[in-house]
């Protein structure tokens, strides 16, 4: 768990209470920092975020801990920018993505956890192939995790760009509350550029609602444990509406919450032809 913050003192205090006074007068709309195009602006905007930080319940300690330091990422922009996989057909995206190894790999891990997934699937009634599927479409089972970046450094950089503003403030508001519950610190939060984090890839927000402490080890850790990782990515498609003992094929119901995961049509088609792969159909 976090340390807790030592006593303020009568002038941070004093400070407390002026922001206080600030954030009592100010909309939420109005509240939310200007955004921005290029480098120069983000260090005015990271001050405000911190306000905003604050307002909304996360500890100074947090806040501290996990921005200080962070600089603009322009790198992030540009692949934020250069985004044309989900362009490609179905046929091109699923060559370009899977493999006969994937699919053989996928299988050996359903063996290798089956007790594990066979108690993921009577809680939360999603099957291992399509558990398996998500796992080796986002990052090969957990070998392209893509812990280049840094997490609060990417969403800070994407939630002061204009493109995406409140989405990815959003997004970075619950980064922070990710330190903030002990379950991961700022310096173990990297992933991928647009701030994913872990085996299946979980955006912080879903993070935050879906994710699981399934080992019973008093932390959810989608980067390390099988069974959080697994078991979180069960429960966000039962939380989505999963029906328990359905197919998954084109046009049901099941083929539906899969695009809640990821809204692109060739995603979509894609786990639900790795899925029957993987159980052999």
């Amino acid at each position: 768990m976090p340390t807790p913050s030592p006593a303020p003192s009568k002038s941070t205090s004093r400070i407390a209470a002026l922001v206080c006074l600030f954030l009592a007068g100010t909309s939420g709309s109005a509240l939310a920092a200007p955004c921005g195009n290029g480098p120069e602006g983000f260090t005015a905007w990271l001050q405000r975020f911190r306000l905003e930080a604050a307002a909304q319940g996360i500890k100074s300690g947090t806040v501290v801990s996990a921005l200080s330091g962070v600089t603009y990422d322009p790198t992030v922009i540009r692949l934020d920018r250069s985004q044309h996989s989900f362009k490609l057909s179905f046929q091109q995206f699923y060559a370009r993505r899977v493999s006969n190894a994937m699919i053989k790999r996928g299988r050996a891990l359903i063996q290798q956890h089956r007790a594990l997934l066979d108690r993921i699937e009577k809680r939360f009634g999603v099957p291992a192939p399509i558990i398996v599927a998500i796992w080796g479409l986002e990052t090969n089972y957990g070998a392209n995790m893509g812990a280049k970046y840094s997490i609060i450094r990417s969403l800070a950089t994407l939630a002061y760009d204009c493109r995406r503003t409140e989405f990815f403030t959003g997004q970075l508001l619950d980064a922070l509350r990710i330190v903030q519950e002990g379950d991961l610190s700022p310096s173990q939060l990297r992933g991928g550029w647009a701030g994913e984090i872990g085996q299946t890839q979980f955006l912080p927000t879903p993070y935050i609602r879906f994710a699981v402490d399934f080992d019973g080890d008093g932390r959810k850790d989608l980067i390390h444990s099988a069974a959080d990782i697994l078991a979180s990515t069960a429960d966000f498609l039962a939380a989505h509406g999963w029906q328990r003992g359905a197919g998954w094929q084109p046009g049901s119901a099941n083929y539906g919450v899969i695009g809640q995961w990821n809204k692109a049509e060739v995603y979509i088609r894609t786990i639900a032809a790795m899925a029957d792969k993987i159980d052999g159909r």
